[in-house]
């Protein structure tokens, strides 16, 4: 791996020998969108929809999360390569980072702005720490939004919500966001709360938490209707798995809470 690399993977196992990645944000001073950290994310999240760990970390080092995307990227674009712009950030970042088929946690440890933000919202849990700040502030160069951050924001907090958030281009911390519903929890050491949670998650019946991220994306893409009508058959396979077949019996034989899980 490059020294120069604007981003980090890793891979880990949980005590209980459960895979773990962690994307790590690693392009300081300011850990900018430009176009060495998108080419790296896009690497990195190719090679996770590959070969799928069975919990993933994003998170970032450094004073802030992110301070946005380097304006360089934008400029002198036409039209029809800003379109083409969006249709890759979303065809290769959020969109194959919503279809990994197991929990994604992002980690808030400061600043996060932009790019980083609409990348939080695509993950499954957004934890925070207390000083972290949230902000769609691309309304200071006469742009919106446009890798999903508007729609995943007023899908958590409400359109209302959402276009404040993204006409005023405020900063909001990390406790407004919470009670908006938007992060899911606030944590003093987040980095810790957010490595420990996806470890947990590892830890569980994998091929289940995939299938919840299947009927809620039926739900987003077609509302309850469609979620029901796709649930009993992506529900219906997990019989076949060997962490429910397993499951069922630790529950009649032991009790709940004593099963153990291999992702298969």
């Amino acid at each position: 791996m490059s020294e120069t690399k604007a981003t980090r993977l890793e891979r880990d196992f949980t005590d209980g020998g459960a895979e773990v990645a962690t994307l790590t944000l690693a392009h300081p001073p300011l850990n900018l969108f430009d176009r060495s950290m998108l080419d790296a994310l896009i690497a990195d999240i190719a090679e996770l929809s590959a070969r799928p760990p069975r919990a993933l970390l994003l998170r970032a080092e450094g004073k802030v999360v992110s301070g946005g995307v380097d304006v360089h990227v934008f400029d002198g674009l036409t039209p029809e390569q800003g379109a083409e712009l969006w249709r890759t950030l979303f065809a290769q970042i959020i969109h194959p980072l919503e279809a990994l088929p197991c929990p994604v946690v992002f980690a808030a440890h400061g600043l996060t702005l932009t790019a980083a933000f609409e990348i939080a919202l695509a993950c499954d849990i957004l934890l925070a720490a207390p000083k972290a700040k949230f902000g769609l502030v691309e309304i200071v160069v006469g742009l919106t939004p446009s890798m999903g951050g508007p729609q995943r924001l007023a899908e958590r907090a409400g359109s209302g919500r959402a276009r404040e958030f993204v006409m005023t281009g405020d900063l909001y911390d990390a406790a407004t966001m919470a009670e908006w519903g938007v992060v899911n929890a606030v944590h003093e050491d987040v980095d810790a709360a957010a490595r420990a949670l996806t470890h947990r998650l590892a830890e569980g019946p994998t091929k289940a938490n995939a299938a919840t991220k299947k009927i809620i994306e039926a739900w987003r893409s077609g509302g309850v209707a469609h979620a029901d009508s796709v649930t009993p058959e992506v529900s219906g396979v997990l019989f076949d798995t060997e962490d429910l077949k397993g499951g069922v019996r630790s529950f009649l034989e032991q009790g709940p809470g004593k099963a153990r899980y291999a992702g298969r």
